[in-house]
């Protein structure tokens, strides 16, 4: 826990601190609480101690990572680039279409120093080139987006640790060319990247269109063929988690793995008397994990899901129980401390706190005596009603645990997400993930395709379901992010209600519910996107959209965080063409070209609202007596959020709590 609340204290600093700050806090406190249990002093200021040699260590750690995975920035010019890369691999594709991440060899324009080691590009023509394929591709290209309001969340954040210093678009269809080689790891990279693609897209085509998309990604990560529309009902119905490659995954893979390996040395009695049976299983299963990892393209969160599996294993050749909250402490030591930028991604925080529920659950679960010589008849529904009930306590417990964390992240509860757990697991756990392993290990014999399609058929059931229940009344709800202290106060209180023994466990069920019961709040009253081409107002529960197709992802993230739902404006709201946007109401007008408006267009818009946007630079003559945001203020402060307080309008940018870090790009100074 102290570790990482000081990963996520260093990500949340405004200002990047030196390196030799960080280490003369966190040396003399490592040795001091060295030193301290070495000598034996008092039990609680040892304690003490410890947590704080853990969170300073946290804060250099994340300092040392953010160091080590610098990358140029890609300039916010305006300008269209050609890029000469390597297709490294296909990327999750964005609401726009798919995407490819690149290894540019060249960007013209920009000195090889300048230069990002990787950019996103998404691809708005037919076709996706393979991994490792050289291309030529026309794009807009620049800096990763910055938060979409004022202290949400930063994916640039996650694009400098993951990296890549640029993004953009590509305006005409990629096309081949010649480059040097590769460096070698670069070259392996690309190679596996090639052959877990080929193997995509064979599962995709022996699973079928209903179903291959789902299964291509469970089993490689590309989800190139999810529709949106199903993306949309599996996080309405609560199993968007099982898209992504982590956990659960791979607990089934490596779980079946081992139990499967257990079995058949049992099977073979002079075997089992000479070898470890339970160890081979666990080597067994630690190569099925680094197997999968690799073909799933190694996400963060499947590596982090890997690690805590394979301490696992590790404790089982080391004869120690596999599942404990000890190990489950190793394993997040080690991923923190490898990937200490994990302690502020919701994927980590989500699956953390899951996992340290189940293993406190599994830890006070009572285990009842089994009966000798019991017939079937007893034993089969006493069997049947210890996995109903441990699979309703399992569902309850982690979706609790997870409950924080999604609401302030994604403001979005699912309602009968419990319900579609349960009737997924069975599915996921003997019917879906068993057959997708299975087909994918002999596919390449051409031998996989009546295991795929078992696994097709789970797949078709699980998406029915999916679409049933976010078809169900209320299926889905939003709800307002609170302040971020809120998160941290839950998070202290879950592990409160996990690991302290004793009955003052129970005074982590208040903070535990802070993040849902703090009151939130007041929303703004106009939203206004980083560039200022996009303008959102409140009204009531509404979010009324002035331009809703453009910027229409970053509306939807701001309006989600303040439990708005998304409207276009009618008519009646706006008038709107190519140049501008016109209220009725007299609030937020808006000017939408980068070209500056003449003086009668800027006397018109003037004089139909209080606060006037422009995407360009301002008029000259200015807006006497009004709220005038223009070109400059955005580079400067990026998106803004506005309230009325009487007859004036208070601004707040998202620069400004987003503070100057490496992954800013220096914006926040002089805007360039």
């Amino acid at each position: 826990m102290a570790l990482g609340l000081g990963s996520a204290g260093y990500l949340a600093l405004k200002v990047e601190p030196p390196l030799w700050v960080l280490i003369d806090i966190a040396a003399p406190l490592v040795l001091l609480a060295a030193w301290s249990i070495r000598r034996g002093y008092n039990a609680a200021l040892v304690t003490l101690l410890v947590l704080l040699a853990c969170a300073s260590s946290g804060a250099l750690a994340g300092k040392v990572r953010a160091m080590r995975v610098a990358t140029p920035i890609a300039p916010a010019a305006q300008r269209v680039r050609v890029i000469d890369a390597w297709v490294v691999d296909v990327a999750s594709p964005g609401v726009s279409g798919p995407r490819l991440l690149l290894a540019p060899v060249r960007i013209s324009g920009l000195a090889p120093e300048e230069t990002p080691k990787r950019i996103r590009v998404v691809l708005r023509t037919p076709g996706i080139p393979a991994p490792g394929s050289p291309i030529r591709l026309k794009a807009m290209v620049g800096p990763p987006p910055p938060p979409a309001s004022p202290g949400a969340y930063d994916f640039s954040r996650d694009a400098w640790f993951d990296g890549v210093g640029g993004v953009g678009f590509g305006l005409l269809a990629p096309e081949a060319t010649d480059l040097p080689p590769p460096p070698a790891r670069l070259g392996w990279q690309m190679g596996i990247n090639r052959v877990r693609w080929g193997l995509a897209q064979k599962v995709y085509a022996d699973t079928g269109p209903k179903s291959g998309g789902l299964a291509a990604a469970m089993v490689t990560g590309y989800e190139a063929w999810i529709p949106m529309t199903e993306v949309d009902e599996m996080r309405a119905s609560g199993l968007a988690h099982i898209i992504s490659i982590s956990g659960l995954h791979m607990a089934i893979v490596g779980g079946a793995v081992f139990f499967l390996v257990r079995l058949l040395v049992a099977l073979w009695p002079w075997l089992a008397l000479r070898i470890p049976g339970k160890k081979i299983a666990a080597v067994a299963g630690l190569l099925a994990l680094g197997i999968y990892l690799v073909i799933s393209g190694s996400p963060p969160p499947a590596e982090r899901s890997a690690i805590t599996a394979a301490v696992a294993f590790l404790a089982i050749l080391a004869d120690r129980r596999a599942i404990t909250l000890h190990a489950l402490a190793v394993a997040a030591l080690v991923i923190l401390l490898v990937q200490p930028e994990a302690a502020s991604e919701p994927g980590f925080q989500m699956s953390f706190a899951a996992t340290t529920a189940l293993v406190a659950l599994a830890e006070l679960w009572p285990h009842a005596v089994r009966e000798i010589s019991a017939p079937w008849w007893i034993r089969a529904p006493q069997a049947v009603g210890v996995w109903i009930a441990a699979s309703l306590a399992a569902s309850f417990v982690a979706g609790a645990a997870t409950g924080p964390f999604a609401m302030y992240h994604f403001n979005r509860m699912s309602t009968y997400g419990l319900f579609a757990n349960l009737a997924v697991a069975p599915l996921s756990s003997f019917v879906i993930m068993p057959f997708l392993a299975l087909g994918a290990a002999l596919e390449p014999l051409g031998l996989g395709r009546p295991f795929l399609q078992v696994a097709g058929w789970g797949i078709g059931a699980m998406i029915d379901i999916s679409h049933a229940v976010a078809g169900a009344p209320m299926a889905q709800v939003l709800l307002a992010s609170g302040p971020a202290w809120t998160l941290t106060v839950s998070f202290v209180g879950l592990m409160l209600l996990c690991l302290w023994r004793g009955p003052l466990r129970w005074l982590g069920l208040p903070l535990t519910l802070c993040v849902a019961l703090w009151p939130k709040p007041l929303p703004p009253d106009v939203w206004i996107g980083d560039d200022g081409s996009v303008v959102a107002l409140r009204n009531g529960d509404h979010a009324i959209l002035a331009r809703p197709k453009v910027r229409r992802f970053a509306a939807d993230l701001w309006a989600r965080r303040r439990g708005l739902e998304s409207v276009e404006a009618t008519d009646l709201q706006y008038n709107c063409n190519r140049s501008w946007c016109l209220p009725v109401d007299g609030s937020v007008a808006i000017w939408a070209m980068r070209k500056a408006p003449s003086e009668t267009q800027a006397a018109i818009l003037c004089a139909a609202a209080d606060v006037v946007v422009f995407r360009s630079e301002a008029p000259w003559s200015g807006c006497p007596g009004k709220v005038v945001l223009s070109r400059a203020d955005f580079a400067r402060g990026g998106s803004a959020e506005l309230w009325k307080v009487g007859s004036e309008w208070r601004v707040v940018w998202a620069q400004d709590l987003r503070g100057r870090r490496p992954w800013t790009g220096g914006v926040g100074d002089d805007g360039e």
